[in-house]
């Protein structure tokens, strides 16, 4: 067998040696071919879709649409593969493009490049439209009623006098179950208070840890995901379109219809083919995030960390690939490593939550779960003081577990462990 294993890291790739380890395992994905006529798929799926009239019955020339899309660390999502055919769908139905708005669902991540919001929508649809960035802090915003869970729903007043189509992709989410759909309006478009009220429900009333209702695949009983799924009803949008992708990047499903239904529905296709069952948890896992835009930052590669400890031992070993050019990501990320090192993280999170802080909080939790070897460019001071071990390269990390494991030690792969899960027996 071959005792190297290559993984994606930033634009590049790297190789992993398991010489004296048992490989056990390579978490994938189910073989999920890539949608052959992309063209053809979404006309047939905006014309045939979930719980819902078909998209020429809802949209007229006299209209005015926003259209709400990711942001540049969902790039993957392959806008320019889509957009352009839904544009032009509108077009035919007599919506012009000066009737069109494009505004980028950043929640709380910041603003982009023109760049960067050109790589992301493609030429065509960035010299038609302007895309406009979400800014929950000081953009307009307008309210549009409360949740079960007491949370003041305010959006952003672009939606006004406007229908809403909601786009985005399907990934598991650790804190929501499941990314896209509803996330596109809650945290996506809403205020910056509205977002943490509702992120606060990730914390465990009663304890100071993460709530455990939420989770990985977790929907119906997470009250995170409940409460975006009441505060998008309040939105109520017109459509949406969402895309699950393969391990190659390309596209293989795209879901839509109404908000919630046709959304849910792609969640069920993703733990079909990205919930990949695993005979028991493993000794060490190594775990690449599928290279960049997905290890871009921290704050975005944590979804492999999340993703990776499901399927590892208790006391085990990860070694976690994430180049994070950018550093943590979010300018609050490592604001929390005052807190943490004055033990009151827990405290401070909840005086004053937010997103980023979360992510902090639940990587933290995961690195008490195991030993964390993290091979990056950040700065190694910062992470040794999270509790992860710090790493140049990927040679580095192998020799350090190697050291620490006896050989023939059960160890798994996740290529791409921003998608994948691996999920032992209960």
């Amino acid at each position: 067998m071959d005792q190297n294993v290559l993984l994606k890291y930033g634009k590049g790739k790297v190789t992993a040696n398991l010489e004296g380890l048992n490989l056990t395992g390579t978490v994938t994905s189910k073989e999920v071919k890539k949608i052959e006529n992309i063209q053809d798929e979404i006309n047939f799926v905006l014309e045939n879709p979930v719980n819902s009239p078909p998209f020429s019955e809802i949209f007229t020339k006299d209209d005015k649409v926003l259209i709400v899309i990711s942001d540049i660390t969902r790039g993957w999502i392959n806008y320019p593969s889509f957009l352009p055919i839904v544009v032009n769908k509108l077009n035919t139905l007599g919506v012009p493009d000066e009737n069109i708005t494009f505004l980028t669902a950043t929640g709380t991540h910041r603003k982009q490049s023109d760049e960067e919001k050109k790589l992301l929508v493609g030429e065509n649809i960035f010299k038609r439209f302007e895309i406009i960035d979400h800014d929950c802090a000081t953009q307009e915003m307008i309210p549009i009623g409360k949740t079960s869970f007491n949370n003041e729903v305010y959006v952003n007043g672009l939606t006004r006098g406007r229908k809403v189509i909601l786009t985005g992709g399907i990934t598991p989410h650790l804190m929501a179950g499941f990314g896209g759909g509803r996330k596109s309006a809650i945290p996506g478009i809403s205020s910056y208070e509205t977002i943490q009220r509702n992120h606060l429900l990730a914390l465990d009333p009663n304890a100071p840890r993460s709530n455990p209702l939420i989770g990985l695949g977790s929907v119906e009983s997470n009250p995170l995901n409940q409460d975006m799924k009441e505060a998008c009803e309040l939105l109520n949008p017109e459509f949406l379109i969402n895309v699950t992708i393969n391990d190659e990047g390309n596209l293989a499903g795209i879901f839509a219809g109404h908000w919630y239904d046709a959304w849910f529905k792609g969640t069920q296709w993703i733990k079909e083919n990205y919930f990949v069952p695993v005979n028991s948890k493993s000794d060490i896992i190594i775990a690449s995030c599928g290279g960049y835009p997905k290890d871009i930052n921290l704050y975005q590669a944590c979804k492999t960390l999340f993703n990776a400890v499901n399927g590892l031992k208790s006391g085990g070993s990860l070694v976690f690939l994430a180049e994070c050019l950018e550093g943590a990501g979010a300018d609050s990320f490592f604001n929390y490593l005052t807190p943490f090192k004055e033990g009151r993280l827990d405290e401070a999170l909840r005086e004053a939550f937010t997103i980023p802080g979360y992510i902090f909080y639940a990587a933290i939790e995961a690195a008490k779960m195991a030993d964390v070897y993290l091979v990056s460019k950040m700065d190694p001071k910062d992470i040794k003081t999270m509790g992860f071990i710090p790493c140049s390269d990927i040679d580095t990390a192998m020799k350090l577990v190697k050291e620490k494991h006896k050989n023939n030690t059960d160890t798994l792969v996740l290529p791409y462990g921003g998608s994948t899960v691996p999920v032992p027996p209960k």
